[in-house]
């Protein structure tokens, strides 16, 4: 059963990388495109965490970050071999590892993250963000689902 939730982390990577090449070879830095009223592509360096965290820290936040992410990774592969039978819980993280890999994959080649995805309001921006960026949230909300469901039916057998 692991090898389902690696599969899926492995498309989160391959999508969000994808993503990535696709609009780094169509924008130039900064360069932004009308989509639709409340959304515009964009392409963005973050050399931050979320919301740009620590991107002005002088080179140390790279490393750092990526040794987080390693950290996190092997962290989410053990807990994926214990509950893969979990499947709420495992598919939150998959996605959770698929975004820290994908975003891994960037600081580490490039010392920043690609971001594309840029969503407003009249004139409130809210940070720019990618594919693993998404998967990482979508991930993080089912993981606040599952324990919430938890606690509800009590803990999960196993």
């Amino acid at each position: 059963m692991l090898n389902r939730w690696l599969w899926l982390s492995a498309l989160v990577i391959v999508l969000d990388q994808l993503s990535k090449v696709w609009i780094t070879n169509h924008f130039a830095y900064g360069e932004n495109l009308y989509v639709l009223s409340v959304f515009d592509l964009v392409l963005a360096h973050n050399t931050g965490a979320a919301f740009s965290f620590l991107h002005d820290a002088g080179g140390m936040q790279r490393w750092l970050f990526s040794i987080i992410a390693i950290v996190a990774s092997v962290w989410i592969v053990w807990l994926l071999r214990r509950h893969s039978a979990q499947t709420l819980f495992a598919l939150a993280l998959s996605l959770i590892l698929g975004g820290a890999l994908g975003n891994l994959i960037d600081r580490i080649a490039y010392g920043y993250v690609v971001d594309f995805l840029h969503f407003h309001w009249n004139e409130h921006y809210f940070p720019a963000f990618n594919i693993a960026d998404s998967a990482i949230t979508c991930g993080a909300f089912l993981l606040i689902l599952d324990s919430l469901k938890e606690r509800k039916h009590g803990p999960a057998a196993g």
